[in-house]
């Protein structure tokens, strides 16, 4: 279900806004959604760490390595 979200903005800064929304194409609530959604895509490192991770995984796969060959190696290092 969504969730409302109550701000207080400046009265001139709210007009504005609202006009540069319209001229998208698109309500206040649209244009406050998509920035919103944009910022936590762009800010949400959890996310970003997930991505890597998968990348790192699927370059390992390709190479041919297997868990007990990261498990070696691992321990080798750190043994050093």
């Amino acid at each position: 279900m969504d969730e409302k979200i109550i701000i207080r903005v400046d009265k001139n800064l709210k007009n504005d806004f609202t006009k540069l929304a319209r001229m998208e194409g698109k309500t206040t609530s649209d244009k406050v959604r998509e920035l919103m959604a944009d910022f936590v895509a762009e800010n949400d490192f959890s996310k970003i760490i997930d991505d890597l991770w998968s990348r790192i995984s699927e370059k390992i796969e390709n190479k041919g390595f297997s868990e007990k060959d990261i498990d070696k190696a691992i321990e080798e290092v750190r043994k050093k």
